[in-house]
């Protein structure tokens, strides 16, 4: 539609003038609609308000970002005061750290001291210990010898005996491994002279002594014994007044048997001793018996076995067999020289020898 009140637009004046150089008629103009004049006011509208949000937008995000800037500041502030504690900090560490690498080289110093200190004193200890064991082994050694001189003076194991159970009380209080050896010999020495058959030596000396009390009561080979055979045979006879030839008959008789005595005499050197050479004889046999007994306490038993012996063939050689007391001096004699065999007292080797290993310390 055409409204007259809408006017002409001008023309251009670049569009005029070309249209004039070229000398060429102009094309009639038609006339825009309102709808056309209306669309730019809209598109101003648009873009003033796309620009008014542009503009809020780019407020709010300058406004943002100036926020974000200031929080980037602050952390970046927050993160250099913390960045300048956790240097101190750090400082601050290292010197614990030199403080206790200090104060860890002084313990190390002082835990060698200590240890070194340690070892001298376990040293010193066992030095103490070993030493105490060596006075021990020492007085034990010697305890045991001296016993064992007393058995052979004595002729008796009791001293030994107790100077070994003594040794073994000691060795089982000390509680040391290295004298287990040593507790195992005693043992085995004390067993062995529990178990060995020793003669008792004062009951030798006894009979020896009663061997020398009976010397002088033994009765010799060539003797004069009285004739008691007829007196015995009398006095078992009722008792009868006799007559007087019969007193005479008997008087001769009993002279006649003690001026003749028929006998059968083995040894010949027996029949042919004097009083003197009897009394002798008697003298020499009690001093074969001393000889033995001193034999015997000087633990000499080879030469009291010697003495025995010649004391034996001087008793059978000029003595009477058939006298009872002759007969018991010759059992005990013999009893004698039987347990003169068995006088060979135990030895203590094994103890010896374990305290000798025991002092040299191996």
């Amino acid at each position: 539609m055409n409204s007259p009140a809408h006017a002409e637009l001008p023309e251009p004046a670049g569009e005029t003038a070309s249209a004039a150089d070229a000398a060429t008629p102009a094309a009639p103009i038609e006339p825009v609609p309102a709808s056309a004049l209306s669309a730019p006011r809209w598109l101003l509208t648009s873009l003033a308000l796309a620009s008014l949000l542009a503009l809020l937008a780019s407020g709010l995000l300058w406004q943002k970002l100036s926020s974000i800037q200031e929080q980037l500041a602050r952390q970046s502030a927050d993160a250099g005061a913390q960045s300048v504690e956790a240097r101190a900090v750090a400082k601050q560490a290292q010197e614990l750290a030199r403080e206790a690498a200090a104060r860890v080289a002084v313990f190390d110093a002082r835990l060698s001291e200590v240890a070194l200190q340690r070892t001298q004193l376990e040293e010193l200890m066992q030095s103490l210990s070993r030493s105490r064991d060596e006075n021990m082994v020492v007085d034990i050694e010697s305890a045991v010898r001296l016993a064992q001189q007393q058995a052979q003076l004595t002729g008796s194991v009791e001293p030994l005996l107790a100077a070994l159970k003594s040794a073994d009380q000691r060795v089982v209080r000390a509680a040391q491994p290295r004298l287990t050896p040593l507790q195992r010999a005693i043992a085995r020495d004390i067993d062995r002279i529990k178990s060995a058959a020793v003669s008792d030596t004062p009951g030798l000396l006894v009979k020896l002594d009663e061997l020398v009390r009976m010397a002088d009561e033994l009765v010799l080979a060539n003797a004069v014994m009285p004739a008691s055979g007829t007196g015995s045979a009398q006095r078992a006879l009722p008792e009868a007044k006799p007559i007087w030839w019969q007193r005479a008959l008997q008087v001769l008789r009993d002279e006649t048997h003690i001026l003749l005595r028929v006998s059968r005499v083995e040894q010949p050197e027996a029949a042919l001793l004097s009083p003197e050479q009897s009394f002798f004889l008697r003298e020499n046999f009690k001093l074969k018996l001393l000889n033995a007994r001193l034999g015997l306490l000087a633990r000499q038993l080879e030469s009291a076995r010697a003495d025995l012996v010649a004391a034996s063939l001087s008793l059978n050689k000029y003595f009477d067999p058939t006298s009872r007391k002759t007969q018991t001096a010759a059992a005990l004699l013999q009893q004698v020289q039987a347990q003169m065999k068995t006088l060979q007292l135990p030895r203590v080797d094994d103890t010896l020898a374990a305290l000798t290993t025991a002092a040299a310390g191996r």
